[in-house]
């Protein structure tokens, strides 16, 4: 298989991931479509520039995030933009875990990720990873991708979202929290069994 074939291999085999991240911000299937369709027309017409700084996957969602961010202020332009609602349904869960002073309770104290630069190269860090973050609400999803994957400042996220500063950061702190007990119980815990 030569080196075009591979590519456009794992173009199709992403694609999955790709349109569910573009899903996640967009809100429409048929928006998140085309974002997705737009980055991967961009990486077949682009392909001389893959430098290999990266993995392709990883230059790929790199394109995808400049579709999506360049979809949402279409959205706003055209008056089909959907501001978040603040959700606090698991408020008190997320309070539960630590004590009256701020240190964790005993029982809700992280797991330690051994070398977490190790665990970012295995395949099954990532399906949990995906599991995760399709399981977090869609408001907390779309923040902390907006500033962990995206790479958007907080300022940036705020514009975007139409949302304070001081409630973008209850809302990475909340999905930072519940994206660390997803995945120490879907993936630490089966790495130790």
């Amino acid at each position: 298989m030569n080196e075009k074939e591979d590519r456009l291999q794992r173009l199709t085999a992403v694609r999955p991931r790709l349109v569910s991240f573009a899903l996640m911000h967009l809100r429409e299937r048929s928006q998140a479509e085309d974002a997705v369709q737009e980055a991967m027309m961009s990486a077949i017409e682009k392909n001389e520039s893959f430098a290999g700084r990266s993995g392709y996957e990883t230059w790929v969602f790199g394109i995808l995030k400049y579709k999506i961010l360049d979809a949402m202020r279409a959205q706003k332009r055209h008056g089909r933009w959907q501001p978040l609602e603040v959700e606090e349904d698991d408020v008190d869960a997320i309070d539960r875990q630590f004590q009256q002073n701020g240190r964790w309770q005993e029982s809700a104290r992280p797991s330690s990720w051994g070398e977490p630069e190790a665990a970012f190269e295995t395949e099954h860090f990532w399906q949990v990873f995906d599991a995760c973050m399709i399981a977090l609400p869609d408001n907390a999803a779309r923040v902390f991708s907006l500033r962990e994957l995206m790479g958007l400042s907080t300022d940036d996220i705020c514009k975007e979202l139409g949302i304070k500063e001081n409630n973008c950061w209850v809302i990475l702190h909340r999905a930072r929290l519940r994206l660390r007990a997803c995945i120490e119980q879907g993936w630490l815990k089966e790495e130790t069994a």
